[in-house]
């Protein structure tokens, strides 16, 4: 009994300071990891800090080519920055060598502040008039200058078709036909030194809506699509247009230039601003759709043909808007059904939002 007593007992010790050297070899691994990358983080801050005196000399070189700095200026501002960006280096690279000393006295689950922590500044509609989103422990450096910005961009409002020898509502409901388009475009500014005259560009999908009146419905009969009297009642009668289309507008307007130590910018919060171009593309879906009763059930039917609808897309359209929000109006220079008698041209006025 008793030299079973030992040998359970001297397995027990075995197990336990297997255990022992199992959590100090995990430590180990585990700290040497941290000490391995705050390490690889003490190269990555020389090479940051580098970055933003590059950045912030390479601005200074810009005002002295544009008279706004002497040689004398820009050379003093230039020393001032590198001792700046020195003194930077000295002082984040003390605080890694500080966590790592932290680390080396400490066990593995000491939890550390971490230099990558995730930054979230947001301006919209302050003073700067322009908003701001990082995340990351990296700080990227501004551009000095920045002539090509993106924004979303959101239409809505009534749609309509004029159609030869008929006035508009005739054919189709004014006010339940609607259209909605949704896009993203980038602006750039034309002119170097000035932000009155920008192109804008980019793409959008466009949802045309007509409802047509008096329960009448579109037939398609091979090349040929004819509107038609429904055999009974129609509770709602609707054709679905869908295009892809690259959008061009020339934009006009003032705006106001936002000057910092290491940058610019142009902004055209609470400025008018007018916008004229077109667009094209491609029609990628046409639906109609037949709400009516048969036998004293409602039906609801939605049929996806061509109906003969133009293939290829292409307008004119245009913007008069105050900041963010606008009045809007296009127009498909081409005919909503190709190869037809009638010929009717899609026409779309609501309201535009840039979300820039």
């Amino acid at each position: 009994m008793n030299t079973i007593t030992k040998q359970v007992v001297l397995l027990l010790l075995c197990f336990v300071v297997s255990q022992v050297n199992a959590q100090d070899s995990i430590q180990k691994t585990s700290n040497q990891y941290k000490i391995e990358t705050l390490n690889e983080l003490k190269e990555i801050i020389k090479k940051e800090e580098r970055e933003f005196l590059k950045t912030e000399v390479e601005a200074i070189n810009q005002r002295l080519e544009q008279g706004e700095l002497t040689n004398e200026s820009a050379e003093k501002l230039k020393k001032e920055a590198a001792k700046k960006r020195a003194l930077n280096i000295e002082n984040r690279l003390a605080i890694v060598d500080n966590k790592i000393a932290l680390i080396k006295r400490n066990d593995s689950d000491y939890i550390l502040d971490s230099d990558n922590t995730a930054q979230f500044n947001i301006s919209i509609n302050g003073d700067d008039s322009f908003s701001e989103f990082r995340i990351g422990g990296k700080n990227k450096p501004r551009k000095y200058d920045k002539r090509t910005t993106s924004d979303l961009v959101f239409a809505i409002g009534f749609n309509n078709a004029l159609v030869d020898g008929e006035s508009i509502g005739d054919t189709y409901n004014f006010l339940e036909s609607g259209f909605i388009e949704l896009g993203f475009a980038w602006k750039t500014r034309v002119f170097e030194n000035s932000n009155t005259l920008r192109l804008k560009y980019g793409f959008s999908f466009q949802w045309n809506k007509l409802t047509i009146k008096d329960d009448k419905y579109y037939v398609q009969d091979g090349n040929i699509t004819t509107l038609e009297s429904f055999p009974s009642e129609l509770r709602d009668s609707q054709l679905r247009i869908t295009n892809l289309v690259v959008p061009i507008h020339f934009e006009f307007g003032p705006s106001k230039k936002i000057e910092k130590k290491n940058y610019f910018r142009y902004s055209t919060y609470r400025q008018i601003k007018f916008g004229i171009g077109g667009y094209a593309g491609f029609n990628i879906g046409t639906q109609q759709k037949l709400q009516f009763k048969e036998d004293g059930d409602k039906v609801k039917q939605k049929i996806r043909r061509n109906y003969n609808a133009s293939p290829f897309v292409y307008g004119l359209s245009a913007y008069l808007g105050y900041g963010s929000v606008g009045l809007y109006v296009k127009y498909d220079l081409n005919t909503v059904f190709k190869d037809q008698q009638l010929e009717q041209n899609n026409l779309s006025m609501g309201f535009r939002f840039d979300l820039d």
